[in-house]
């Protein structure tokens, strides 16, 4: 496409009005599109998503739906809803580039259910990269909780009891797969190779990542009758859907640590929940599950070997911060004309 001339940005997602200044500022070429009235309460700094229980009035809402008709390129989808952004899309013709907020954007877009023709005209990149650190911290977190069996110690505490001794493995002498190899899945392999782990990375296509043993996704059966632990960094995308299946987990040998910090439709739930029922899976530290929010009466909550976390392990106060520069970075490659960063294969959605 001809590089355009100038870009008018609706910003979607909550930010203060220095951050959507700093976007207007980085170059002439660009205006923004920003209301605070419009946009959902900040409830701490870096909340970018705002509070989720803000309704607009019906007089808000069309002027935020005005903005997204009337804008060039949108940061984040609107309201955060696939509906929505399928409704902003068919509304203005000429929108041509949606940047997520998300990682893993490229799932909302799939849900979004886009007419081929308008998928075809918009470019469509994401923030993968921004979240990197606190997803790999929480890897290490979740394995090192497991290893060091964090439910029994905790539970030993509560009842005021001075055990036996018992076993505690170290992550030095485990052999890690990391599923899902992108810029998560490659900074989860390093940090666990750095503390000495065997560590094996399976993926899509083959990468030469140093310290690591690769497969593709047709090996992943095997890899599991290896791995202690197994770390979930899938995005949704065509073809990942239940890719850690019930027979990969069926594989893995009796007391896997099982971490998921991708997406949770990566995984087939209702096998990992009977392994860890039966044991097989002796403790499982989860930021993402298949449906979101979890269903109140998911026998997860109660799991005592179910470490739960409402997909929050990637948030950070200056996650806000991040996006902003690799949205203006690939702002100004738009208009230059110059290749942008993280754009979303339509055809798998990553």
């Amino acid at each position: 496409m001809t590089a355009p001339q100038h870009l008018s940005i609706m910003i979607c997602p909550t930010m203060t009005q220095a951050q959507a200044q700093r976007i207007a500022d980085a170059d002439p070429r660009i205006d923004i599109l920003w209301d605070a009235e419009v946009h959902r309460p900040m409830r701490w700094p870096g909340d970018i998503q705002g509070d989720v229980h803000w309704r607009r009035p019906p007089e808000l809402q069309a002027r935020y739906n005005a903005m997204c008709d009337s804008a060039d390129a949108l940061l984040g989808l609107p309201d955060y809803s696939p509906t929505a952004l399928r409704r902003c899309v068919e509304a203005n013709p000429r929108l041509i580039w949606l940047h997520t907020t998300e990682a893993g954007g490229g799932g909302l877009v799939r849900a979004a259910n886009l007419r081929p023709d308008d998928l075809a005209r918009l470019i469509v990149t994401t923030s993968a990269g921004v979240h990197v650190e606190p997803l790999a911290e929480f890897a290490l977190f979740g394995v090192l909780a497991g290893a060091k069996m964090l439910p029994k110690v905790q539970d030993l505490q509560r009842r005021h009891v001075w055990a036996e001794r018992f076993m505690i493995r170290q992550v030095s002498e485990m052999t890690v797969a990391v599923v899902g190899m992108g810029n998560i899945g490659r900074l989860v392999a390093k940090r666990f190779a750095d503390m000495g782990a065997r560590v094996i990375g399976v993926n899509r296509s083959m990468r030469d990542v140093p310290g690591v043993e690769m497969h593709l996704n047709d090996d992943l059966i095997e890899v599991a009758t290896r791995a202690d632990a197994i770390i979930n960094c899938l995005p949704a995308a065509v073809g990942t859907d239940k890719l850690i299946s019930a027979d990969v987990l069926a594989a893995t040998p009796p007391g896997l640590i099982f971490v998921s910090l991708g997406r949770g439709s990566c995984v087939d739930e209702d096998a990992m929940i009977e392994g860890l029922r039966s044991g097989h899976i002796a403790f499982a530290a989860l930021d993402v599950v298949t449906k979101e929010p979890l269903a109140p009466d998911s026998p997860l909550w109660d799991m005592p070997n179910v470490l739960l976390s409402p997909h929050l392990m990637a948030l950070s106060v200056h996650e806000t911060d991040r996006i902003i520069d690799m949205f203006i970075d690939n702002a100004r490659a738009l208009l230059d004309g110059r290749p942008m960063r993280n754009v979303m294969d339509k055809e798998l959605f990553y």
